[in-house]
């Protein structure tokens, strides 16, 4: 890692841990609603996402 790219990874991290502190993400993070999974699926949900899974299974075995 060359001492310029160095700095600027630093930079960045300054740059994200003063965003987190702000007051005003901070205000804007907990006007959001607040999100929760969901783990009872209708079973024809419950079924694209199998089917879906298996499809993606075969693709990435006929890649290979």
């Amino acid at each position: 890692m060359t001492r310029a790219n160095s700095q600027q990874r630093q930079q960045l991290a300054r740059d994200i841990r003063h965003q987190f502190s702000d007051r005003a993400t901070t205000r804007f993070l907990r006007a959001m609603p607040t999100f929760k999974v969901v783990t009872d699926l209708p079973e024809h949900l419950r079924e694209l996402l199998d089917n879906l899974q298996a499809s993606e299974g075969t693709a990435s075995s006929r890649k290979r």
